[in-house]
């Protein structure tokens, strides 16, 4: 029993370590779901036409966002090596790399929104399910809310740039500032565009579209001048735009590394996104529910997503260091710990998922849907905790290829073709195609602990830079 303690519970100091990473994370996180929430609570008070329409173009978004993030984290898996090495030209170089990918990003998300997503956003709109009057109206909705989100996609990259370099130093705090400044500002814009308060014009949809455009610029905004004073605190960014230059090398590990992560977050993304698609065939009804329980559930799957970027970060800086059985024993201890923290939280999110929905000012069918998927969630945020932890620890060693297989191939071969099957050959209600789903994680469970336990994934990506 001392030896399986040992292995699995860290000291103090371990602990220590690990809440100064992932607590300005969780506040960061925690602030940003919430006042999701709210802007949520927001548009859904317009009617379920509206926020359905909102939450169909966040959900094709998404895909955007986690293309961007994927390119990213090639870059930021060198970046923690680098820094854990002690080397300060690698975080330069890389912080270079990652403005040249994320402003390519941007070209093609403006592209592919402006030429096809009302195509895009007709995938979740079923006419067997739902009248055409519900259909025109969500649509409208769609429209002009993407017409202004487009322009924010330019600052939330510049800020992801800023705030994933940063963090690869351990440095977590200031992007913390930055999100909860901009979230303020989000919330306040949110309640002067949307109602028209204050003498503001009322603009539904579009001025909730508005109202994170304007946040994210004042993120962006603040990243860059809160840096560029603190050069001391952050070296590798001085001289950073002197040039261009990345050396052809650098390119190379990074693209090798780094191509598999993108592949990944974007293909994960699109089966998310078809799932959705599956959960839609139940009609508007169940996509503002599944809506709902994302936004809530989301505010409760901050400590997981903090404990995931932790372990990225310690474990990769570790493996830098060439502490490669240090970081082992870390993501063992982490791995434990998030397990047990999240079963904690799945019980919180148990008890208030009968309570939460309330604030919705929808149908009662979907608050009572949106519940039970809530409970399914909470019963599940364990094993997903788990799962969400093996990604971010096999990852922090450049295995990148086999995280693809690990997330991608398995959302895409397993968990997609479950919904679609219950989806499209059984007539089983939304949430029990939800709880199906979230069980093929047992699986995943599985194959991640035997890739861990392995230790195939520990590799020092630096060593030779």
């Amino acid at each position: 029993m001392k030896n399986l303690r040992a292995k699995l519970i860290g000291d103090r100091a371990f602990y220590a370590a690990v809440f100064s990473l992932i607590l300005p994370l969780i506040v960061q996180s925690g602030i940003t779901q919430f006042v999701g929430l709210l802007d949520n609570v927001m548009v859904g008070r317009l009617g379920t036409a509206a926020m359905s329409g909102v939450a169909i173009v966040n959900q094709i978004m998404m895909v955007y966002n986690l293309a961007l993030f994927g390119g990213l984290s090639g870059a930021s898996i060198f970046g923690a090596q680098f820094y854990g090495k002690g080397d300060e030209t690698g975080p330069r170089e890389t912080f270079r790399f990652r403005l040249v990918f994320a402003l390519t990003v941007v070209l093609i998300g403006v592209l592919v929104f402006s030429l096809w997503g009302e195509s895009l956003f007709r995938l979740y709109l079923h006419e067997e399910t739902s009248a055409p009057e519900e259909i025109a109206q969500t649509l409208a909705a769609s429209r002009s809310y993407i017409q202004i989100m487009l322009w924010g996609l330019l600052p939330f990259a510049l800020s992801q740039c800023w705030s994933s370099a940063l963090r690869d130093t351990g440095e977590t705090f200031s992007p913390m500032v930055a999100s909860v400044l901009a979230i303020l500002i989000n919330l306040v814009l949110n309640y002067l565009l949307i109602f028209g308060s204050f003498g503001f014009p009322k603009m539904g949809a579009a001025g909730a579209a508005l109202a994170t455009v304007i946040s994210r610029f004042i993120e962006a905004g603040y990243l860059m001048l809160h840096s560029a004073r603190h050069l001391d605190r952050f070296p590798f960014l001085r001289g950073v735009f002197r040039s261009f230059r990345i050396p052809l090398s650098l390119v190379g590990s990074i693209a090798r590394t780094g191509a598999p992560l993108l592949f990944n977050e974007t293909l994960w993304s699109v089966g998310i996104a078809a799932i959705n698609v599956c959960y839609a065939t139940r009609g508007l009804t169940a996509v503002a529910a599944v809506n709902i329980n994302s936004t809530v559930s989301g505010l409760f799957s901050i400590v997981l997503m903090a404990q995931g970027n932790a372990m990225g970060i310690m474990a990769g800086q570790l493996l830098g260091a060439g502490e490669i059985d240090k970081a082992k024993s870390t993501v063992t201890k982490l791995l434990f710990f998030a397990a047990a923290s999240n079963l904690a939280v799945g019980l919180l999110v148990i008890g208030a998922a009968p309570f939460l929905p309330m604030i919705y000012n929808t149908e009662p069918e979907v608050r009572a849907m949106a519940s039970r998927m809530l409970m399914l969630c909470g019963a599940f945020l364990p094993l997903t905790a788990y799962v969400n932890g093996t990604y971010f620890s096999v990852r922090s060693g450049g295995k990148t290829f086999i995280t693809f297989l690990f997330d991608c191939g398995f959302t895409c071969c397993v968990a997609l073709p479950v919904a679609y099957l219950f989806a499209h050959c059984t007539q089983l209600s939304v949430e029990w195609i939800y709880f199906f789903v979230l069980a093929t994680d047992a699986v995943k469970a599985v194959i991640g602990t035997a890739i861990v336990r392995s230790g195939v994934w520990a590799h020092n990506m630096v060593a030779q830079q």
